[in-house]
């Protein structure tokens, strides 16, 4: 069956694969691939298809061209086939989260034949070879295929980053990926302190979850957000994400440490991601190393559109190609004036419209 789908692959005409739902842990398969002897009793050694058949799979470790696919069958190492390399294109072919289809080369290894449509991807802008700058056009997937995002920023210890939180909301928004935003260590704040800085994004409508990993508050709330979902978490050094996925699953966070302090810092490229199995269903992935990230494939005058407050007023500024910068009749700046947006939600995009201005100019 390996060869005859590889051959009617390369002639454009072999029929899609179904796709299998890794969310839960195991994949369920139906109950046509179970007459054809897809069993998950092959996780536990049993070989249950022949050496050429080709197997589906959630890509749960990418490393230096090398990907860790996981099948009913088991875990097998990957690369890419010769024949989806010679395909250029503006992202990466194979990312994390990717569902794949696979041929098995021995018992532990196999190469990648096909990579199922992407319903989402959390990117960012690829760094530029031998500069810090990032090049706008270019798409580097963090994690494909991700039910959610899960910013994680502390209210003290460090001091949050509102500029760089609404940086990360804007890729959520562009990518449809629902956002809840993890405000930590509330226990080292005063009552109502982290309420107070994080609570104009409850009024646009985030989710925020306000958590302790010292005594226990909202752990509950968050571990439950994550059940049967393929979540990414996202924040800086020393926010607690480490403590937090501990107190989720124990011994989960020290896992994803390693990885992270493996992987290095930096703006350049992460060479190591790997999703996380969790107890109670679902996977969970960090992005190390992220001091930035950069908006992929959007334009400046684009950027309202993913400011959640911004974007219905749009509209109704008298200038259609509107900055909200200095036009008169800018629905935007009057709605600020009025208190009806924060100013510092504004402000926030001013600065990241600059800042996506500048990467234009410097692409051409």
């Amino acid at each position: 069956m390996g060869d005859e789908y590889k051959r009617a692959k390369d002639r454009g005409n072999a029929p899609p694969l179904p796709l299998l739902d890794f969310r839960g842990g195991l994949p369920i398969i139906s109950s046509h691939d179970k007459r054809r002897g897809l069993s998950p009793a092959g996780r536990q050694g049993e070989s249950v298809l022949d050496d050429n058949e080709l197997l589906q799979g959630l890509v749960i470790k990418a490393q230096s061209g090398f990907f860790t696919v996981r099948t009913e069958q088991g875990d097998y190492v990957c690369q890419i086939r010769g024949r989806l390399r010679q395909e250029r294109k503006e992202s990466d072919l194979v990312a994390v989260g990717d569902r794949v289809t696979i041929s098995l080369v021995d018992e532990t290894t196999g190469l990648i034949e096909d990579v199922a449509e992407r319903e989402s991807a959390l990117s960012r802008a690829r760094p530029a070879p031998g500069a810090r700058q990032m090049l706008s056009d270019r798409e580097q997937v963090l994690v494909a295929n991700p039910d959610q995002v899960v910013f994680v920023f502390s209210i003290r210890e460090p001091a949050p980053s509102l500029r760089k939180l609404d940086r990360f909301l804007v890729v959520a928004e562009m990518n449809q990926l629902p956002a809840i935003i993890c405000v930590n260590k509330v226990d080292l704040a005063e009552p109502g302190e982290a309420e107070g800085t994080f609570g104009l994004y409850e009024k646009i409508g985030y989710d925020v979850m306000y958590t302790s990993a010292e005594s226990g508050e909202g752990i509950a709330e968050l571990r439950e957000a994550l059940r049967d979902k393929i979540s990414v978490l996202a924040g800086s050094s020393g926010v607690g994400k480490t403590s937090l996925l501990n107190a989720i699953q124990p011994g989960l966070g020290l896992k994803v440490r390693e990885v992270s302090e493996a992987t290095g810092k930096g703006v350049h490229t992460t060479r190591h991601l790997e999703l996380f199995e969790l107890d109670i269903g679902g996977y969970v992935a960090d992005t190390p190393g992220i001091r930035a990230l950069a908006l992929y494939d959007v334009e400046p005058h684009e950027l309202d559109g993913y400011y959640r407050e911004i974007a219905p007023l749009v509209a109704y500024c008298q200038f259609s190609d509107c900055t909200h910068r200095h036009e008169p009749g800018c629905a935007v700046r009057a709605a600020v004036e009025a208190g009806e947006i924060s100013r510092v939600r504004y402000e926030s995009y001013l600065r990241l419209r600059e800042e996506h201005e500048e990467l234009d100019d410097a692409a051409f």
